[in-house]
């Protein structure tokens, strides 16, 4: 008998079958549906947490990247599976700009999503194609401020946390430059070694391929400390704006109807993954920070960022469009 059956036999026979069914979870592979691109800092931690997370629960992982939307595709193809804890959905700050810059989603995303566990945190770069003149920030604002809007740079997504961090800086060192959004980081680092855009803002593990490469080069990073992937780069916040503090990050989320029982499981697994040594092993070289937190303070971290996001969209004016 299928799970799904089950699972309505359980409804209509009584909470024993739906009890057992939640106990017996993962009967089949899981499938973690990513927002982000291949290859971008958000889908690099996922993959590198379900590999260890799968072992733990006994189950494949299976990554599936559904772009596009603005992450929303991602978000309706989790809501519209069967709430049975086989389908999880990776994302980021989309679930906290999204009901800001969005009319008619079809969801609200505070109630239709449940927390499962923050993955990682992932501290984010200026950096600039390799022919670029500016060798330092303060030179790059500089030619910013003589020459408004014709600088571009590339962040992924439209109304990210990278997008919000360029914003911010924008609005604080009083320049204006030229937006292109990325459907990933892995995207976006790809056209600035291609020399397409001039700057981007995007994760320490997406810049690292065109660093290492030869083809961009990092002038400032925008979390408050020096990240180990790049130490003998300053921080934004040494550079003349200090407390600026704009790290992206990804998490897990569930369907809010899937059972709580299963919201634990997952996130014990994923918790032990972001804490095993191999797991961080692969992820500190690219400046990742995995986090692995319970759901509950996963929320409530989530629900401290609302206002801190608003007040950032709010006074930079920033829109999809």
């Amino acid at each position: 008998m299928s799970l799904p059956r089950r699972l309505l036999l359980g409804a209509a026979l009584g909470t024993p079958f739906v009890a057992r069914a939640q106990a017996e979870w993962p009967q089949r592979p899981v499938r973690w549906v990513v927002a982000f691109a291949a290859g971008g800092a958000a889908d690099t931690a996922a993959r590198s947490a379900a590999a260890k997370a799968q072992e733990i629960i006994g189950q494949s992982i299976v990554i599936e990247n559904r772009t596009g939307g603005n992450a929303v595709i991602a978000a309706q193809a989790v809501l519209q599976s069967p709430p049975d804890g086989y389908s999880f959905l990776v994302d980021a700050a989309n679930q906290l700009t999204n009901p800001l810059l969005m009319r008619d989603l079809g969801f609200d995303y505070r109630t239709a999503f449940a927390p499962v566990t923050q993955i990682a945190s992932f501290p984010q770069v200026i950096a600039v194609k390799h022919d670029f003149p500016a060798k330092t920030i303060a030179e790059f604002i500089a030619m910013a401020k003589a020459a408004p809007n014709t600088i571009s740079y590339g962040t992924p997504p439209a109304a990210g946390m990278a997008h919000l961090a360029g914003e911010l800086f924008q609005r604080l060192a009083g320049i204006r430059l030229v937006h292109a959004p990325y459907r990933g980081g892995a995207d976006a680092a790809r056209d600035i070694a291609a020399g397409v855009l001039d700057a981007v803002l995007i994760t320490t593990s997406s810049i690292r391929p065109p660093v290492q490469a030869g083809r961009a080069r990092v002038l400032a990073v925008t979390s408050p400390q020096r990240t180990a992937a790049f130490p003998d780069v300053p921080t934004l916040a040494e550079s003349g704006f200090p407390g600026y503090d704009m790290n992206d990050w990804n998490g897990l989320f569930a369907s809010s109807a899937v059972p709580q029982a299963i919201v634990l499981k997952m996130s014990a697994a994923v918790a032990e993954a972001c804490r095993d040594p191999a797991t961080r092993a692969r992820m500190d070289p690219l400046g990742a920070e995995m986090v692995g937190s319970t759901p509950e303070g996963f929320a409530t971290w989530m629900e401290a960022q609302r206002p801190v996001v608003a007040r950032v969209v709010r006074d930079a004016g920033i829109t999809l469009g």
